[in-house]
């Protein structure tokens, strides 16, 4: 009874939060509650969300000063040198930009924080997706498909998991694994590639004002990736008016900067690309917030903060916190300066935290009532007996619904030590397990109990069951691409 409540519970809520009729929040919290007393345990509903609290609080916590941290490095600069790399490639070409994208959401990842490299990639891309009309569930499916290729690194949690619960060491699972999660990434890039065509054949190829065609004899010229970099309030009074933008359309595109959902799958009715309607702030290189002066500071604080977290000498929240307080007095010593700052970033913080605390009622109540533990040993239970030598090819595909349904504490710790222990009888390697149950990270790096792709799409202004319509396919597609190349390999 529990198992089907739990599946009934899970569809339940992607059906709503896909079909738009309910916010995630809401479902988040309304739906585990009302299964709560169909599962009759009711009366320890409390009981369960405050457990669930618990456990969250750290993550939330973390997140929120996260933010705090990292939004303020984006203020001063920090990441700028990096964004004008990824914008001198991508020039105006759709097909350069989404596969920036996806170079930029690697080279963050390597941080090994989710949120940190939605925030960057978002700011720096956001601006550039709005002016040339390039749907915004392609930048959201694309960042988030390569963040969690990359959050398989041994400090990016899941192999420490997978290492702690089947007590081997982290880098015997990890460094094998790197030839297949390169061919992952890999695939990530081509899908890029691929999703870049079809809004370039959708929109065709802006040219840009100032570009060389256009600019009058002797006049200097401004650097391409200085005009990407400003936000688009600087769009004419025409182009916010007419959603057309300030310049014009080479190629196979109507010239229009408005998006026909009918004409691409990749094309979004929530990811309105009519550019300047939000006054969305990107990273202008004339901002006010610019610390040039303390430029190798800031870099050395970050490379310090990143440093303690992979040596844990600090619970995370707490080396957020401290960062984060340090960050604000160094680069804004005046009271009003802070206050500023902190407000700029308030929306990112509550959106994010209200989520958090949000989940914890849904992950409460899944393993509160034995739903997940129900769940998991059914999905164990009708696995052949005549598939127990291949039981890490069974991990790798279980890895996919369970790391999306359940927290990967949950997984790492309550499933897949049972799969680990149905290996070992067949004689499967505990590793060879632990392997396999990294390569569903790309899809769960789009499950709606990770933090982090709220901060996605909040800050892309995407309705979450529009990325998750779209980015799932392409996701669970990466994670067999991994799945395939690790079993060719001989390493899963």
């Amino acid at each position: 009874m529990l198992t089907f409540l739990g599946f009934v519970m899970i569809a339940t809520f992607l059906v709503l939060i896909m079909m738009k009729k309910m916010s995630p929040i809401a479902a988040l919290v309304l739906i585990p509650a009302l299964f709560c007393v169909f599962a009759g345990k009711g009366a320890h509903l409390g009981d369960y969300v405050i457990d669930g609290v618990g456990k969250l609080a750290p993550t939330a916590a973390m997140l929120m000063f996260a933010i705090v941290y990292f939004g303020v490095m984006i203020d001063v600069g920090l990441f700028d040198p990096i964004v004008r790399g990824i914008l001198r490639f991508c020039k105006a070409d759709p097909v350069r930009v989404v596969v920036g994208t996806a170079v930029l959401a690697a080279i963050v990842s390597l941080d090994g924080d989710g949120s940190t490299t939605f925030m960057i990639t978002v700011s720096a891309m956001y601006p550039l997706y709005k002016r040339l009309g390039l749907s915004l569930v392609v930048m959201t499916g694309v960042a988030a498909t390569a963040n969690g290729v990359m959050n398989t690194l041994p400090w990016g949690g899941p192999t420490a998991r997978a290492a702690t619960a089947l007590k081997v060491d982290a880098s015997d699972i990890f460094v094998p694994m790197i030839p297949a999660l390169a061919v992952g990434l890999l695939f990530v890039f081509g899908l890029a590639y691929v999703l870049g065509l079809k809004e370039r054949r959708r929109i065709g190829t802006l040219v840009m004002p100032g570009d060389d065609a256009e600019r009058p004899a002797g006049e200097a010229a401004e650097p391409a990736e200085e005009r990407l970099l400003v936000a688009t309030a600087t769009a004419t009074a025409t182009g916010s008016a007419t959603g057309s933008v300030a310049g014009s359309r080479t190629g196979g595109g109507s010239g229009s900067g408005t998006s026909d959902p009918a004409a691409d799958p990749a094309a979004d009715p929530a990811a309105d690309p009519s550019p300047y309607e939000d006054g969305f702030q990107g990273l202008d290189p004339r901002r006010a917030t610019l610390r040039p002066r303390l430029y190798w500071f800031n870099a050395g604080l970050t490379v310090a903060l990143l440093a303690a977290m992979i040596m844990e000498l600090l619970p995370i929240p707490v080396l957020f916190l401290l960062g984060a307080a340090l960050a604000l007095t160094v680069n804004f010593p005046h009271m009003p300066d802070q206050k500023a700052r902190i407000a700029a970033h308030a929306d990112n913080v509550l959106n994010v935290a209200g989520m958090v605390f949000a989940a914890a009622v849904f992950t409460g109540v899944l393993s509160g009532t034995g739903m997940v533990k129900h769940m998991a040993d059914w999905l164990v239970g009708v696995v052949p007996e005549g598939m127990g030598p291949h039981m890490a090819l069974v991990t790798g595909l279980l890895s996919l619904p369970l790391t999306y349904f359940m927290s990967n504490d949950g997984f790492y710790f309550g499933v897949l030590p049972v799969l680990a222990e149905a290996g070992a009888a067949h004689g499967v390697s505990p590793l060879e397990i632990a392997r396999a149950a990294l390569v569903g990270q790309a899809l769960h790096m789009s499950s709606p109990l990770v933090p982090a792709v709220y901060v996605l799409v909040g800050m892309a202004k995407v309705e979450f069951g529009d990325h998750t319509r779209f980015t799932v396919k392409w996701a669970a597609l990466t994670s067999l691409v991994v799945l395939g190349a690790g079993m060719l390999f001989g390493i899963i």
